[in-house]
């Protein structure tokens, strides 16, 4: 069902031990759909905190409960820990999408592997609310909500990008709420050119 590495294991134990509370759990469960993919949670509890219909995963010197509502699209999922000079925290890597459309789980694979590593050197983030009858919508968050440069990013950049690897998209819809953006990377009388293209 679950696996942790030995890195993510050593991790959760030596801060287990450092805080003084061995003997506790480590619970596992979705929270919800995140701007790509899954949204987690994983923190520590008791063991009285488990519940009846758990799925109790043995993980070699401690116990991860996996809640009922959860179990099915944790299935197959490991947990490692990284530390580098890159990336530093637990990676969670997960077998299964919370997009059931085809046409979904491939814009949302675009959106992670090229569309957000790119718009993230501008601080922003997009996520896929949902695709209806081959209409994509997208929210743009970080310096993307309520940046100037926006439409430009979603016309010239990103539109083009999804049409061009998921051909059975017939529109790309902006669903954000710009006027809401507290730091957009240009403002609306600044100029630039799109960062995904």
């Amino acid at each position: 069902m679950i696996t942790l590495t030995d890195r993510a294991r050593e991790k959760i134990l030596d801060l287990l031990q450092s805080e003084g509370r061995e003997g506790l759990a480590v619970r596992f469960a979705i929270d919800g759909r995140g701007a790509v993919g899954w949204r987690y949670r994983l923190g520590f509890v008791g063991p009285e905190e488990r519940r009846p219909d758990d799925t109790v995963v043995d993980a070699g010197g401690l116990e991860v409960y996996v809640d009922a509502a959860s179990a099915a699209d944790l299935a197959g999922t490991s947990i490692d820990y990284l530390e580098s000079l890159m990336e530093s925290g637990f990676k969670i890597d997960n077998p299964n999408t919370p997009w059931k459309d085809p046409v979904a789980a491939k814009v949302a694979r675009i959106l992670e592997d090229e569309i957000n590593p790119a718009v993230a050197m501008h601080g922003g983030t997009i996520a896929l609310l949902d695709v209806k009858d081959g209409v994509v919508y997208l929210s743009l968050g970080g310096g993307c909500q309520g940046c100037g440069m926006a439409s430009v990013t979603l016309r010239q950049g990103i539109e083009v990008r999804l049409r061009e690897a998921v051909p059975e998209i017939t529109a790309v819809v902006d669903a954000t709420d710009h006027a809401a953006g507290e730091s957009p990377y240009y403002g609306p009388s600044q100029s630039g050119e799109s960062p995904v293209g």
